[in-house]
């Protein structure tokens, strides 16, 4: 039986290798992609081989869209070389940065970051990688909770997740007579190194989430893995166009 293939942006450390390991359990062969940390990308191959899988890891800025093409190459090379397929079946735009300035002092690099990473290179990377994906493939582009509720700080930052959903929607209508679904998943507050940590390190902005949230504390990057290899399980077929949260209940 042909095993599935993920490529995963941003799958080197924090919610995407989560998702890269909660898949490879699931019997899922992995392409990953790492900005700079070639170290823990290559450490992330390892753990994924130790569950059985496969794994592969590429370097990819994705605030550079003029590099796209040149990884789509790459990839597609790699599905023959590696996984002797020409096409692999799941998504995941997960890459991204944390940007915290309140909406008076956020600055036009700032912003002009902000949409070359979350909103550009999910657009465009997705539409170069269309001919690689397979009919009835899915796809999952990573919001936050932050699109649904306000926190001081973090304008910019939502207002590009908010643009997720939105084209979520369209690639949903858009690619649904080649039966690929289309879904924003959005994480609550998450304990990694994201945005500095605070999440994680911080005490108090620990406890504000905790005392926030249903379920009474701080999500984990399990948490959004597992949320992640779900949307891809076989159940799930029949879900597209949708925004799922996974917070915990965050501020209900």
């Amino acid at each position: 039986m042909t095993r599935k293939i993920a490529l995963i942006t941003g799958a080197s450390r924090g919610l995407g290798k989560s998702a890269a390991l909660h898949l490879a359990a699931q019997g899922v062969d992995i392409i990953g992609t790492y900005h700079s940390a070639e170290s823990e990308a290559q450490a992330v191959i390892a753990q994924v081989q130790a569950l059985g899988g496969r794994a592969a890891m590429l370097q990819l800025d994705v605030s550079q869209s003029a590099g796209f093409d040149g990884f789509v190459g790459q990839v597609g090379a790699l599905l023959k070389e590696v996984f002797a397929q020409d096409h692999f079946n799941f998504l995941i735009n997960n890459a991204g940065i944390g940007a915290h300035a309140s909406f008076a002092e956020t600055t036009e690099a700032q912003f002009d970051q902000l949409v070359a990473i979350h909103l550009k290179a999910p657009f465009f990377l997705t539409q170069k990688l269309l001919p690689l994906i397979s009919d009835s493939g899915r796809i999952i582009n990573i919001s936050s909770g932050l699109a649904r509720f306000s926190l001081p700080g973090y304008a910019a930052y939502a207002s590009m997740k908010g643009a997720i959903e939105v084209l979520s929607r369209y690639q949903a209508k858009e690619l649904g007579p080649r039966g690929i679904t289309v879904n924003t998943l959005a994480p609550g507050a998450i304990a990694t190194d994201f945005g500095g940590g605070a999440v994680r390190d911080n005490t108090d902005v620990n406890a504000m989430v905790a005392n926030n949230t249903a379920l009474g504390r701080v999500g984990l990057p399990d948490d959004i893995g597992g949320a992640i290899s779900s949307l891809l399980a076989d159940g799930s077929n029949w879900i597209t166009g949708q925004r799922i949260e996974a917070s915990g209940g965050m501020f209900l």
